[in-house]
């Protein structure tokens, strides 16, 4: 019998702590805070490689850092349809998205004239990065404003591209045509197709649009005897006046090898958007991530400016603030 009841303990032990152990994992998983818990964010950018993708990794980065029961993923995705679809209908929860495209899909305007699908639903977190829209010419072009591109090789950038967006809206306020200019070319930025046709000389002006200090630029700079040009004159200034989406924007000097003063020009600006449905509480949270963190943004990269006028977005752009955001600094300022 006790032979019996030693060789069963001997069975039983293993059994009895393997019970055990489950036990003390089901312990630990109810006093830990379990990831499946947690709430997920989704944060809309444009492809994987791009300043945009850059700009919504590190916005993650600091939320996940500093909210245990938030996880955030930053979706790449085409570009600023894609993501503001995505967003309106719920596929995202967060978005990065180009002021100018955020404006137009709002009032229904250029891109978005046509859309049976209303984006009002949408509202501001805040403003990221300026997006300057950099004039590049050759400098045997002789070219030195804006009115002197007048008659010159242009490429005004693949249809439907952000360059050709902001040729077409150059075109506008200066009440310029295609007819003003020798060539007038489509060029895609892919693969380097119009900065090979510009160091050719078969283009002697292009546009380039993203944030700076830029690398590829530099290089273009250094290699094919190109500088930036002011592009801010009178015309354009007027139109930065009467649309929301525009800001005047300086590269200021230093900034490339050449470059011994600030070059005036304008463009659009990156802002991280919500949708109205998106907790207040949570918004207000993430918020308060991204201000506090301002500095570390600067240091990731020079470019990321978030709360650029230490203030809600305001109306400015188009649209009004998240809830979530007002509440921040409404408590902030208690």
């Amino acid at each position: 019998m006790s032979r019996t009841m030693k060789e069963g303990s001997a069975c039983g032990a293993p059994i009895l702590s393997a019970v055990a152990m489950v036990l003390a994992f089901a312990c630990l998983a109810a006093l830990t805070p379990s990831s499946a818990g947690a709430l997920d964010i989704l944060v809309g950018t444009d492809e994987i490689g791009s300043f945009s993708h850059f700009t919504g990794r590190t916005v993650c980065r600091f939320v996940e850092n500093e909210l245990e029961d938030i996880t955030c993923q930053p979706v790449p995705g085409p570009g600023d349809v894609h993501n503001l679809t995505n967003l309106r209908v719920g596929s995202l929860d967060m978005a990065l998205i180009d002021s100018r495209m955020l404006h137009d899909a709002i009032h229904q305007t250029g891109y978005f004239r046509f859309f049976d699908i209303r984006y009002d639903s949408l509202r501001t977190v805040s403003i990221l990065s300026d997006l300057p829209i950099a004039l590049i010419v050759r400098s045997d072009a002789r070219i030195d404003s804006l009115d002197s591109v007048k008659g010159k090789r242009i490429n005004a950038g693949a249809p439907r591209s952000p360059e050709h967006l902001a040729f077409d809206t150059i075109l506008a306020a200066k009440g310029w045509t295609p007819g003003d200019f020798s060539l007038v070319e489509e060029l895609s930025s892919s693969q380097s197709v119009d900065t090979m046709a510009f160091c050719h000389g078969t283009i002697q002006v292009m546009l380039h649009i993203g944030v700076h200090p830029n690398n590829a630029l530099s290089q273009l700079i250094r290699l094919c005897d190109a500088r930036i040009g002011d592009l801010l004159d009178a015309d354009i200034q007027k139109l930065v006046d009467k649309h929301p989406a525009f800001s005047a924007i300086a590269i200021p000097a230093g900034t490339y090898p050449y470059q011994q003063e600030a070059i005036s020009t304008f463009g659009t600006r990156a802002v991280l958007v919500a949708s109205i449905d998106l907790d207040v509480g949570t918004v207000s949270r993430i918020t308060e991530v991204i201000y506090r963190n301002r500095q570390q943004f600067k240091a990731a990269h020079p470019a990321l400016s978030p709360f650029p006028e230490d203030a809600p977005p305001g109306d400015a752009l188009g649209i009004p603030p998240h809830p979530g955001v007002l509440q921040f600094f409404s408590e902030r300022s208690r």
